[in-house]
């Protein structure tokens, strides 16, 4: 795995972390396809990074295209799993369709995406994977129920297939970002029949995810932190993106759980109703 001509697919490289790793990986001398969804507009134009079609919530469009990159390739040495959407609205508001088509892309998908590169990895004993999931896997940031939810499903499938595939020389790892200057919120699903006593509540929890991506940190940071997972020799489990993602999950399991209550709910302006 020294060799800097190694193939890497990287799914949802069209804007925000998936541009800036697909860019920073191709600079490196990797050979990488990028993903994009089918009709979208939004096609990698990043040099040296092959566009490919891809949606990831359904099986014939991810068999067409890890067979698309072998014949192209003849291998996939790296597959980064970046391609996941936003649902904003709180849980009650949120439709069984809507939670659905979250956990369809981000942990479906992500699964989806690995089964169907996993034999030839096994077969060589060799291969890296990685999946994107996020800070909110360990704090329920009230707006996201659903997206926390699939990136903690994510982040529990992705602890264990870490240990299975070690013995077959195929290493797993979890990066989990905290706020990314990103698109992510203007293309976040979001609901259409809202209920009045969650109002002000909402509209605060909004501000407060506003706020955090504008002054979120630059993609290309956490590109650099692919590439060096890429390159260990043994790469950890988990990793964290950003100041927040590594104090923050010390501070869920060190703080008393009403301190870190109070924490929470001040940080998004949540009051009590009367």
């Amino acid at each position: 795995m020294g060799s800097r001509q190694r193939v890497v697919l990287v799914t949802g490289a069209s804007s925000g972390l998936g541009e800036a790793i697909s860019h920073l990986l191709a600079q490196e001398g990797f050979r990488v396809f990028g993903t994009y969804l089918p009709g979208s507009l939004d096609i990698p134009v990043v040099t040296g990074v092959e566009p490919i079609e891809l949606d990831v919530d359904s099986e014939e469009s991810v068999e067409h295209c890890v067979d698309h990159v072998r014949s192209r390739a003849g291998r996939i040495d790296i597959l980064v799993n970046n391609a996941g959407i936003m649902q904003f609205g709180f849980a009650e508001e949120t439709t069984m369709e809507k939670a659905h088509a979250v956990f369809q892309t981000n942990f479906f998908g992500a699964v989806r995406m690995i089964n169907a590169v996993l034999p030839e990895m096994r077969s060589r004993r060799q291969g890296r994977i990685v999946n994107i999931g996020s800070l909110a896997a360990w704090v329920g940031e009230p707006g996201e129920a659903f997206y926390s939810a699939s990136k903690r499903s994510l982040a529990s499938y992705t602890e264990t297939l870490h240990h299975e595939v070690w013995p077959l020389g195929v290493h797993v790892s979890l990066v989990e970002p905290g706020a990314f200057k990103t698109g992510i919120l203007r293309a976040a699903l979001t609901n259409s029949n809202t209920i009045a006593d969650y109002d002000a509540s909402r509209e605060s929890a909004a501000k407060t995810l506003r706020v955090a991506l504008k002054r979120g940190h630059d993609p290309r940071r956490l590109a650099h932190l692919i590439l060096k997972i890429v390159d260990s020799p043994s790469p950890r489990l988990r990793y964290g993106a950003g100041l927040e993602a590594h104090l923050l999950p010390y501070l869920k399991v060190l703080v008393p759980q009403r301190l870190f209550d109070r924490i929470i709910r001040r940080a998004y302006g949540l009051t009590k109703k009367r």
